[in-house]
């Protein structure tokens, strides 16, 4: 018997409970760790965050499904990791803090034979002051609940607007090193198009500011298209449809603080600016959770574990920019140093940038980090999942499932607006997610015909119909494993 412990409860954790449950016999144990007690399609926070969609729309509560599937649930917080065990414990284990229930606030040892670290990111607000959702007229759509928030203080703005008073709204992202820029230009097109809807577009003026060097940078480097026939620049997608919408932009920007209606930051050539706003939502940095881990003698062995994030089988190796390849990146998503131990999605420590890093004058670091979500996310699970039961199955080490994100695609549906007449989609492929200079070296990188995109109502639709086929797929309902990651 084997008993697989998943820490979190997002795509990445939730795709790797589901298969692993799915495929291995009852004889062997999936315990799922999350301080979150719902399942969320984030995805479709932005829908959330006009008006258009409600929160129950977009989550469902984890510990029904799971006891009913048979996997064990425990709403908790990873605290420590201990992959070697203790003095009292000689199974590996990782330390989890109860955050609901008469457990609320004790602790407990939860052993392992194997270990999924899909925690994902910390949404490091703090690392830019005043940065807080809610507060100084900011928000955020990074979760449910800061998306219903966003809706509360966009309303008040549009109702503003109604009664004739002006308005300046500002959305990007709110640190220099910031990353789900797709997110924010999701949010953008949309906050754009509820405004017409609502008659008041002209009353307001919206800008986009982004850590980005050129638009649609969307921290991948940009792309080189295929779109209706020609080959373009995501940048010059990306300025045609702001230039088709009045959308103002202000690019390489860190912000690096928040007051309240004012947004300071500094940019590429040095320079400390602000830009005042009604109404912002800025996506926040993201850092690994400060995790510690420990040896059977409690030595501090965090630096085997943890770079920031987790440390898998990636090249770490300092080198120039111009060195960099594919090859740098992960396949299998294991740790080099305890075999037993993967981290698939965002939980990983990427290797370097995927965009080419930028530094203020000043030394500041303004460069987008290299976006992990969505279908990566949910790749890299299964073939972490598929590995495991793989050596469960056959009694030693099988890794002969691999993933790169530099030979792997990603399809992106981004929202320009929701309504099923009057909606929009921007529907994006790329491949690879990261760019190979020397396999396509006179194309930025990336395969022409697998790397394309369109715009239009149609993308509207796919957009809404994959937030069912998802939701649907995440409950585990018959069939759900023949609905792609």
């Amino acid at each position: 018997m084997s008993k697989i412990v998943v820490l979190g409860a997002g795509i990445s954790g939730h795709v790797a409970a589901s298969h692993l449950r799915r495929k291995l016999s009852k004889e062997h144990e999936v315990v799922v760790v999350s301080p979150n007690s719902n399942y969320q399609w984030i995805p479709s926070n932005i829908w959330v965050g006009i008006g258009r969609m409600k929160s129950k729309q977009v989550l469902f509560p984890l510990a029904p499904l799971y006891k009913k599937k048979g996997i064990t649930y425990k709403q908790a917080k990873a605290i420590t990791f201990h992959p070697e065990g203790d003095a009292k414990e000689s199974k590996p284990y990782v330390l989890s803090e109860y955050v609901f229930g008469d457990k609320k606030g004790t602790t407990e040892k939860i052993t392992y034979d194997y270990l999924i670290n899909a925690t994902g990111p910390k949404l490091n607000f703090e690392a830019t002051e005043g940065l807080i959702p809610g507060e100084n007229k900011v928000y955020s759509v990074c979760t449910y609940g800061h998306a219903e928030h966003a809706w509360e203080g966009l309303n008040a703005v549009i109702q503003k607007l109604k009664s004739g008073e002006k308005a300046k709204i500002l959305i990007g992202t709110g640190h220099g090193k910031a990353t789900c820029q797709g997110a924010a230009f999701e949010y953008i097109l949309n906050v754009e198009q509820e405004l017409r809807r609502h008659d008041v577009r002209d009353n307001a003026e919206i800008t986009w500011i982004s850590n980005e060097y050129h638009l649609g940078d969307f921290g991948m480097d940009g792309m080189l298209m295929s779109y209706h026939g020609m080959t373009m620049k995501s940048s010059e997608m990306v300025e045609m449809i702001f230039e088709d919408r009045g959308i103002k932009w202000i690019l390489g920007a860190g912000v690096n603080k928040i007051e309240d209606g004012i947004a300071h930051y500094e940019n590429l050539d040095g320079e400390f600016k602000n830009e005042t706003y009604d109404f912002a939502m800025l996506i926040p940095a993201f850092s690994g959770h400060g995790f510690k881990a420990y040896d059977k003698n409690n030595n501090d062995i965090t630096e085997k574990l943890f770079k920031g994030f987790m440390i898998v089988d990636a090249d770490y190796s300092s080198k120039p920019y111009e060195e960099w390849t594919v090859q740098d990146w992960p396949e299998t998503y294991q740790n080099p140093n305890y075999k037993n131990i993967f981290a698939p999605g965002i939980a990983f420590a990427p290797p370097h940038a995927i965009s080419q890093p930028r530094q203020s004058k000043n030394g500041t670091a303004i460069s987008p980090s290299p976006p992990r979500t969505g279908m990566p996310s949910g790749i890299t699970a299964k073939l972490v999942a598929d590995n495991i039961i793989d050596s469960i199955k056959s009694g030693k080490e099988s890794l002969h499932h691999k993933g790169s994100l530099g030979n792997m695609g990603a399809a992106c549906i981004a929202s320009a607006g929701y309504g099923m007449t009057q909606g929009s989609g921007v529907s994006i492929t790329t491949y690879p997610i990261v760019p190979d200079y020397k396999k396509y070296p006179k194309t930025q990188g990336r395969q022409l015909g697998k790397t394309f995109g369109e715009i239009g109502l149609a993308g509207h639709w796919l957009k809404l119909a994959l937030h069912y086929a998802f939701i649907y797929k995440a409950k585990m309902r018959p069939f759900w494993w023949l609905i792609p990651e």
